[in-house]
């Protein structure tokens, strides 16, 4: 059975981050691919790529001129194996911050699901990702704070509930049960909108979907910390090395022609500007190795081996003695940057995920206060600080974070008490290596 989807979502490093990385919901590695067409396929299941015009604000009821006000959301409808009807139930993915087409790719549980219960397979996009554009095209949608001013999970669950409700009606299909699935931030959106609209769905399926990783709820360390236990279980001497590998990257890139020499160890295609950039992308592998450490071979962020962790590691460990720190961490960072061994440089520059999407929401509402711990990380400590991490989003787009603005939409405090008494039918299931699990 392939993952029903990861975290994120979600290029791990927000462009806000100034102190340390802090995760986003991880993209897939490749560019995704652009216009499917009017059809595509999953593993033989097929699908029909469709669009529905979809209304840009839901709260408000001001006038729009004709053709502002709307944009067009792409969705994807398939039927694996057959559906039962009018009055059948539909499975509906509630889309991530990412392309729809590369989700419903990473998505088997969904499909292999589906053909048990005769159900209709919809995967719907999310607002100001992949296809889904307002402002007819994603240099207007991401040009300013005010066009980026409705991209938020409440407007993006209300697109799905007018979506769903829309296309049962045209179906002949108002008797019909939908089950809600949704893996990391979509797994968010799916229980949020199984609260928000429980006559829409009678059920939701939330893998990996840490709702309580808000204000101080979990532990600001809780996730880096379980990254970095996942590579302590595997090797001990691997962690420590890591651990130590910080310093030594400082250390070099503070000598002479520093930068120039990390930029030739770890093959890259421009000379550093900071050793900043580089600890950035080595963190983006690590916790996204935490999060794909699978025991069977998969393409879902990057071609990678069964249990790559233990390959890493074992890359790491396995040097020739006299191999520097920091060559023992390449060795083992290539396991996931180029297991393939097809890429002769890399481009810390590039940015194929079709993200930037997630620093507007991290900088507005989902914001997920990240720590490194002194004691359990293999990271350099460091404690999140609200106030600067305000500053920096003031200065990426001119608006000020509301932590708490989360919490109060969809809950999170007493949170067992809130489901007990308000939520129902939702499953909520981690693996205990995914570092979201702590959150979850």
């Amino acid at each position: 059975m392939r993952p029903l989807t990861l975290l994120l979502f979600l290029g791990l490093i927000p462009a806000v981050a100034s102190a340390v990385a802090l995760p986003r919901f991880p993209g897939p590695h490749a560019r995704p691919r652009r216009g499917v067409g009017a059809a595509g396929a999953v593993r033989g299941y097929e699908y029909e790529t469709r669009y529905f015009r979809q209304r840009l604000d839901h709260f408000s009821f001001r006038e729009e001129e004709e053709g502002e006000g709307f944009f067009e959301q792409r969705y994807l409808v398939g039927r694996a194996g057959g559906w039962a009807g009018a009055g059948g139930p539909i499975f509906f993915y509630c889309g991530n911050e990412g392309d729809i087409a590369w989700f419903a790719a990473n998505s088997g549980l969904v499909w292999e699901a589906a053909p048990r219960f005769a159900a209709l397979v919809v995967f719907a996009e999310h607002r100001y990702y992949g296809e889904s554009m307002p402002f007819g095209s994603k240099e207007k949608a991401y040009n300013n704070s005010k066009s980026l001013a409705y991209l938020t999970a409440e407007q993006a669950i209300a697109d799905y509930a007018v979506l769903l409700t829309n296309l049962k009606r045209n179906l002949s299909s108002d008797g019909s049960p939908v089950v809600l699935f949704g893996g990391s931030y979509g797994g968010m959106l799916a229980a949020w909108m199984r609260l928000k609209y429980p006559h829409i769905s009678v059920g939701a399926v939330a893998s990996s979907a840490p709702i309580l990783q808000f204000e101080d709820i979990v532990p600001s360390t809780i996730f880096y910390d379980l990254v970095s236990n996942d590579f302590k279980r595997e090797s001990l001497s691997c962690f420590q090395t890591i651990k130590e590998s910080w310093k030594a990257l400082e250390d070099q890139g503070n000598g002479q022609d520093g930068l120039l020499k990390l930029s030739k160890t770890f093959h890259l295609c421009q000379t550093l500007k900071t050793t900043g950039e580089l600890s950035d992308w080595l963190s983006s592998a690590y916790s996204y190795l935490a999060m794909v450490d699978y025991p069977i071979a998969s393409e879902f962020l990057m071609p990678l081996p069964a249990n790559p962790i233990k390959e890493v590691c074992r890359n790491i460990d396995n040097q020739l003695d006299g191999t520097s720190n920091l060559e023992r961490i390449y060795a083992g960072v290539n396991i996931y940057y180029n297991y393939t061994g097809t890429v002769d440089c890399f481009d810390l520059n590039d940015d194929p995920h079709g993200m930037g999407g997630w620093d507007w929401q991290a900088c507005t509402e989902m914001v997920m206060p990240m720590s490194y711990s002194e004691d359990m990380s293999m990271f350099p400590a460091y404690k999140f600080d609200y106030s600067s991490y305000g500053e920096d989003c003031i200065n990426s787009f001119g608006v000020r974070p509301r932590p708490q603005w989360i919490t109060t939409e969809f809950g999170g405090h007493n949170i067992s008490l809130v489901l007990e008494r308000f939520g129902s039918n939702i499953i909520f299931f981690n693996g205990l290596l995914d570092p979201w699990s702590g959150g979850g």
